[in-house]
């Protein structure tokens, strides 16, 4: 077991994605290979309860019985993957998080100036590892700048996106330090150290553009659409850029096929692909169905058994749910980073 445990960890990179909610815990492991493009690997998907009331919105208040949960689903993973040393992410709700995407050549701008009393490297000379943390200091200024929140009372995360136009994108997620202190703290309990935040529906947005790029051709566009307790966040997507957004409830809609309407203007999409509690549909006379014919094209529910080879030894629900996206995305930034 060790022997293939070592060989494991020198050809595959582990991660798992960490959804948790006010109901429960949801938690996808995703591998892949190193050395080729070959596709990902489902290792677990698991769910576990956790206890009414332990949190509100996106405050915990009983850590204990949340450590509890995630504790309890970790349990669900092989016992020879828990020696990978998975790197864990975890999501926030979108009602806690902003994000922010940001031309990487906007903060280029801003580094040789930040860095020029520390170092006298420039900045294209940094290697693709050191660019993230070169960046620091111009994403916290910006981030600042974009929530008018002092940066000592947020935690920040932030990646590089080179599938946008212009040399790519930064994509910043930020939240109130508490909440991420909360959350650190009740994973440590379980026995799990974190080693990146993301709103959830950034990390939906993630699931559903790979779920595109295995669907569609490469050039269509489309719409990513993903229900949450705090309404539904809709993206629409032409050569891998997101071009418009949307979310409902808000002012400018009067209702969800006004904002559906508005995302896409029109647009001939080639799909749309919707993730996230689509029961919640049910509260704004939604279905699926509807949703294909007001933006004029197919309907796809994300799965996650349609996105790698599963390798989970029972078949689950959660591999066909499509509240699984958020989780499922934050195991694929862990496995591409």
């Amino acid at each position: 077991m060790a022997l293939k445990t070592s060989l494991e960890m020198a050809v595959r990179r582990f991660a798992a994605g960490i959804d948790l909610g006010p109901q429960a815990v949801r938690l996808v492991v995703l591998s892949r290979a190193m050395c080729s493009n070959g596709p990902l690997r489902i290792d677990c998907v698991a769910s576990m309860p956790v206890r009414s009331g332990a949190m509100a919105g996106a405050d915990i208040i009983d850590r204990p019985a949340v450590a509890q949960a995630l504790y309890d689903v970790f349990e669900c993973v092989p016992p020879e993957h828990i020696l990978l040393s998975l790197r864990c992410a975890m999501a926030i709700p979108g009602s806690a998080t902003l994000t922010a995407s940001v031309p990487l050549k906007q903060l280029q701008q801003l580094m040789p100036t930040m860095r020029r009393s520390r170092s006298r490297i420039p900045a294209a000379e940094y290697a693709e590892g050191d660019m993230l943390t070169s960046l620091e200091p111009a994403v916290l200024v910006e981030i600042e700048r974009i929530a008018g929140i002092e940066r000592h009372a947020l935690a920040v995360d932030w990646y590089i996106d080179r599938s946008a136009f212009n040399g790519g994108e930064v994509t910043i997620a930020a939240t109130a330090r508490q909440h991420l202190e909360a959350r650190i703290e009740c994973a440590a309990i379980a026995g799990i150290s974190l080693t990146a935040i993301d709103g959830e529906p950034h990390a939906a947005l993630r699931a559903m553009r790979y779920s595109a790029a295995q669907e569609l051709e490469p050039g269509d566009e489309y719409a990513a659409l993903w229900v949450g307790g705090d309404g539904v966040y809709g993206w629409r997507l032409a050569d891998e850029t997101v071009v418009a957004s949307m979310h409902y409830p808000a002012p400018e809609h009067g209702s969800l096929a006004d904002a559906l309407r508005d995302l896409g203007e029109g647009a001939p999409l080639s799909a749309v692909f919707v993730a996230g509690d689509v029961d919640l549909l049910d509260g704004v006379s939604m279905s699926l169905a509807d949703i294909g014919d007001v933006l004029g094209c197919m309907v796809f529910p994300f799965e996650c058994t349609l996105l790698g080879k599963v390798e989970v030894p029972y078949e689950t629900d959660l591999l066909h749910d499509p509240a699984s996206a958020v989780a499922f995305g934050l195991a694929v930034r862990g496995v591409y980073e």
